[in-house]
């Protein structure tokens, strides 16, 4: 009879007792034993491990009383300062740098509204290097403390690589983002990844699809954004590469330039349109002022109808791409974000109304849709779970179950 691995067999067990001590701590051991039907030596054994790297800590219930020893039990949970990440998330306009610690909490963030999209690269990540250099600051902490770097940004990204292969945020392609900063910063791990996926996972641990193992996630910003959790896992092609919802094509090339799905329903594409629409009225300064967005969701308000019209036509693009995904992968859930979908009747009753008709009879009771406005504490715990992972393993190792033994 064929043996499991010992090493693979502690690695799992370690696996599912920091995983309990994550969601449930702080937690008594004994109830890590009866949540991970693991035996009180074997999870004593590895909790003294964890307490030896200081991974974890401890904490004393004065009121909390075991009745069988008649004194407080001690209450693990994970160390807060066991170890410092940064998040940084890139858009054309903006910079956003986050701090959190081991706990994947927010310590301290940064918005810089910068347009990136007319920077040299070069210049780019020495913004990102100031942005993160003044975050840390505000945190109370020093740089050598960061342990690591993830930045999220849309396009499509190599995440073995760590190379942006194409982004509205630059203007060349293939830039060895990670390889970039880890020159600034040669104490940290980088690593790069899709915007999305960072918001993806922390959707999982922390967010509307906690619990679920596959899911999807649909993001309306400067670009579209396709998050995939499948089997607990994030979906990845070759080399890590991250699919692009905005580089689907919704209309034969020849019939019009306008055959990318981006084109049609992403904020930019939403914008450029309404730009057009509204030339030569009141409301063409506000795209000007970079308040495009907020001035297309005033005018839905207000019922004008070339605007209603505008979202509508975005609304059942999104449709379509979502019932072919419904179709294809079966979710129980998608969610949708970005501020276009604050335009509710107006975007997203026809993108309800798209998905119900094209969807199978057979999936119809399979998916339910939400909408979901991301902050900053939801993408940088993302990001923070994705670099911790990278360093640490459990509790951040996998975002699906443990690793099974070999069968006998």
């Amino acid at each position: 009879m064929k043996t499991a691995d010992p090493e693979l067999m502690r690695a799992i067990n370690r696996f599912h007792v920091m995983d309990a001590i994550r969601r449930h701590g702080p937690i008594a051991r004994v109830e890590i034993s009866d949540r991970t039907e693991l035996s009180a030596t074997t999870v004593s054994a590895i909790t003294a491990a964890l307490l030896d790297d200081r991974l974890i800590v401890t904490r004393q219930e004065g009121a909390i009383r075991d009745a069988a020893r008649g004194r407080p039990r001690v209450m693990l949970e994970l160390n807060p300062d066991a170890a410092h990440v940064v998040g940084v998330k890139l858009s054309p306009h903006h910079i956003t740098v986050a701090v959190t610690n081991f706990r994947a909490d927010l310590l301290a963030s940064l918005s810089l509204p910068i347009r990136l999209d007319r920077q040299p690269d070069a210049v780019i990540l020495d913004l990102v290097e100031d942005g993160i250099r003044r975050c840390v600051l505000d945190a109370g902490l020093d740089i050598e403390e960061i342990v690591g770097i993830c930045v999220g940004l849309p396009g499509v990204v190599e995440r073995a690589g760590g190379v942006c292969r194409q982004s509205p945020v630059f203007r060349e392609r293939n830039v060895p983002v990670a390889a970039g900063l880890k020159r600034r910063f040669p104490q940290a791990a980088v690593s790069i990844d899709s915007d999305v996926n960072l918001v993806t996972l922390a959707e999982h641990w922390f967010g509307d699809a906690r619990g679920l193992d596959d899911f999807l996630v649909v993001s309306v910003e400067h670009g579209l954004g396709l998050g995939i959790l499948h089997n607990g896992e994030l979906f990845r092609g070759a080399n890590g590469l991250s699919p692009d919802l905005g580089d689907l094509t919704v209309r034969p090339p020849e019939t019009s330039n306008a055959a990318r799905l981006a084109s049609i329903a992403s904020e930019a594409g939403i914008l450029a349109e309404a730009e057009v629409l509204l030339r030569g009225t009141e409301h063409e300064r506000a795209f000007r002022l970079d308040r495009g967005m907020a001035k297309v969701l005033e005018l839905a308000g207000a019922g004008d109808r070339a605007i209603l019209a505008l979202l509508a036509g975005v609304g059942e693009a999104l449709g379509f791409a979502i019932a072919n995904l419904i179709t294809l992968f079966a979710p129980p859930k998608v969610i949708l974000a970005g501020a276009a979908m604050e335009a509710e009747a107006a975007l997203l009753g026809p993108l309800r109304r798209t998905v119900a008709m094209l969807v199978p009879p057979s999936l119809a009771d399979v998916a339910e849709i939400v909408v979901h406005r991301w902050s900053d504490d939801m993408w940088a715990r993302g990001a923070a779970a994705m670099t911790l992972r990278d360093l640490y393993g459990a509790p951040w190792g996998t975002t699906g179950p443990a690793p099974r033994p070999p069968p006998p």
